[in-house]
């Protein structure tokens, strides 16, 4: 079981070389974003994988609150970043007034 976990470790560090090399290359800021999301499913993966290998389940805990925190930014980038071309407005509600 251990060779199996550290095969996975090294999986997710070749994906995070992955997200950084998105981050330094994206030419947007969805790319760019989508890049920290992956940094944020990696880091719970990662958390996941510790929780299991120490014994730990505190570390469970955490990654939920990191996944939690992960989905939130997404959502805000999101609402800031998306502007409705039919309307002409940010698609929020306040600014319907």
């Amino acid at each position: 079981m251990q060779t199996f976990d550290a095969m996975l470790a090294l999986f997710l560090l070749a994906n995070l070389l992955v997200a950084l090399a998105r981050v330094m290359r994206g030419p947007s800021a969805a790319d760019r974003m989508l890049a920290a999301l992956l940094f944020g499913t990696v880091g719970v993966a990662v958390l996941l994988l510790l929780a299991q290998v120490q014994a730990l389940p505190a570390l469970n805990d955490v990654a939920l609150v990191f996944a939690l925190l992960a989905a939130i930014t997404g959502v805000a980038f999101v609402r800031r970043a998306w502007r409705d071309p039919r309307s002409g407005n940010s698609g929020d509600p306040d600014d319907a007034a």
